[in-house]
């Protein structure tokens, strides 16, 4: 294994056991807690889409006329993951990128969607991401953990965005979480079973053969560079901060929305 690779999952373990065991799986009791989860998991879903399509431009050529552009085993690394993440398939067989099927997961069981459609509009109409926050009033922690991305996109250092791509995402999904989901799927089937198709899609894809594909691909970006490696290790940390500061966010709007529902 990468030495670069091992010192870093051994740097970032306790973030990962922090988010793993996070205290907001404890409170998801519900349907209505579930949706409110959703409604902010949804920008990190966004989001993770943005740093895939980022990653495809810098790394191959998707301008014409085309020109070879990098190393190919990284083109193929980059394409092989884009294919499955935004042409995968829902439960009826029809092609879906995993933005679009969490959104139909969503609608599904009665998750407000109209924050991140307006929140995208806002963003397409005017390339202002402070406006599409302030219009579709967008959660505080999920504004941040946006902004911590796009900070790494617009950095242009693709092994950064490589990094947070496959350190700061891959395999984050507990085992408690599963157990609540498929609690909530038997006496609701027809309301979370495209969530559950979700999170089952998401780690057999995602947590595994994308991730072997992301971890090669920030191996070919760095190299036996070292400075790249600590700018690498520096910005997973601070990915893995934001994920749980999103997190943090989740568990106190559930605790609002159930304490107001005991005091009703």
């Amino acid at each position: 294994m990468n030495p670069y690779i091992e010192k870093i999952r051994t740097t970032i373990e306790p973030l990962r056991q922090e988010i793993m065991n996070h205290k907001v799986y404890s409170v998801i009791r519900d349907i209505d807690d579930l949706k409110m989860f959703m409604q902010f998991h949804i920008y990190a879903v966004w989001d993770f889409m943005s740093i895939l399509k980022s990653l495809q431009q810098n790394l191959t050529c998707t301008t014409i006329p085309w020109y070879p552009k990098g190393d190919a085993e990284t083109r193929f690394l980059i394409n092989e993951i884009v294919v499955g993440e935004e042409s995968d398939l829902d439960l009826d067989g029809n092609r879906k990128s995993h933005f679009e099927l969490y959104l139909d997961a969503m609608k599904q069981c009665g998750a407000n969607v109209s924050q991140m459609h307006q929140f995208i509009s806002v963003l397409q109409e005017t390339k202002d991401f402070n406006l599409a926050f302030s219009n579709s009033q967008t959660p505080e922690s999920a504004k941040e953990f946006v902004i911590f991305t796009f900070k790494i996109i617009n950095s242009q250092k693709d092994y950064l965005q490589s990094a947070i791509f496959t350190f700061g995402r891959e395999d984050l999904i507990p085992n408690m979480f599963l157990s609540i989901i498929n609690d909530i799927h038997k006496n609701f089937p027809q309301d979370i079973s495209i969530f559950k198709y979700y999170l089952e899609r998401h780690i057999e894809v995602d947590g595994d053969h994308h991730s072997h594909l992301a971890l090669q691909m920030t191996a070919n970006l760095c190299g036996e560079d070292a400075s790249k490696w600590k700018e690498v290790e520096d910005a997973t940390v601070e990915s893995l901060q934001k994920r749980i500061g999103l997190w943090n966010g989740v568990y106190d709007e559930i605790m609002k929305s159930q304490e107001f529902v005991e005091t009703k």
